[in-house]
């Protein structure tokens, strides 16, 4: 019953179609803006207590509610959506590319969804999580100096933009590329395939069909297993792309990514690695699951 119930709900897409990325970032957008307030949170808490940065020493924030609290009571209920606009940018190109490479890369390999491997999955995961982070990563960039300097921010999206390219050129705006490839490589070849292979081995089950309540409990697994995959990298990441390009021969405070990794495990433990984690994961979880709903509702258009 699975295999057959498999064929006939899931329709098979050719290999190049213009569906999934623009079902991709829709859905994106739809999950961005519905979570936002807690990846702020994530940013703020991820960036405090930087021994060598006078800037971000200080604790603030003890935990994501904490956070939330202060915030809205120092800054304002609108501080919670500072960096929208960028976010907003960044799911339309990075989204749309990133789903739409995915699947088309997929069906490049295998025409029917019950086909495919976890490796092959795997695979199509990385590639396009670093095609579609590469290109999107300027918009990362401004996301996170917004979300991380809160009020103290002058201008908007476009102002901060080219204050960036003024002060740190090109370089400034493609600041932790490799990182940001790496965390998107982790992530989407983490995500997507536990998504479909949860997805799929439930549905040939014959436990559940292609329902609300499969998607719901297939995003909420992937959404798990992304955090604990890319927390660490997602830290080092948001540390190096705040931390502003210094010209004329000023001192940064990390030369690098890993020495960036380094000097945070040493000055603040192993478990600095996973700070910002559970609004790193209560983001993730219920980003994927309003992703994946809004996804597959835009999927059953085509039915």
């Amino acid at each position: 019953m699975g295999r057959n119930y498999w064929l006939k709900e899931e329709p098979i897409m050719p290999a190049l179609n213009w569906k999934p990325f623009i079902y991709g970032g829709l859905a994106s957008i739809t999950a961005e803006c519905g979570t936002f307030p807690i990846d702020l949170t994530k940013t703020r808490l991820q960036v405090q207590g930087q021994v060598n940065d006078a800037k971000y020493k200080e604790i603030r924030y003890r935990g994501m509610v904490h956070a939330l609290v202060r915030i809205c009571r120092e800054e304002g209920l609108k501080a919670l959506y500072c960096g929208i606009a960028p976010a907003m940018l960044r799911q339309a190109s990075y989204g749309t590319i990133k789903i739409g490479t995915y699947q088309s890369l997929k069906r490049m390999f295998v025409e029917h969804p019950e086909d495919e491997t976890l490796m092959m999955n795997v695979l199509c995961g990385i590639l396009s999580g670093v095609i579609s982070s590469s290109i999107a990563n300027p918009t990362d960039v401004l996301k996170i100096r917004m979300q991380a300097q809160g009020n103290m921010i002058q201008g908007g999206m476009m102002g901060n933009f080219i204050q960036i390219y003024q002060k740190e050129g090109t370089k400034g705006l493609w600041k932790a590329i490799s990182l940001t490839a790496q965390r998107a490589a982790i992530v989407v070849g983490v995500e997507l395939p536990v998504y479909d292979l949860t997805k799929k081995h439930i549905i040939m089950s014959g436990y559940m069909g292609d329902t609300v309540y499969t998607h719901f409990l297939s995003s909420f697994l992937c959404g798990l297993a992304g955090a604990l995959a890319s927390n660490p990298v997602d830290v080092v990441r948001t540390r190096m792309m705040n931390q502003k390009s210094q010209q004329h021969g000023g001192h940064s405070v990390y030369k690098g990514t890993l020495d960036c990794l380094l000097q945070t495990w040493k000055n603040e433990g192993f478990f600095a690695l996973y700070k910002g984690f559970w609004p790193n994961w209560l983001r993730l979880g219920p980003w994927n699951i309003i992703f994946f709903l809004t996804y597959e509702q835009l999927k059953k258009l085509d039915a």
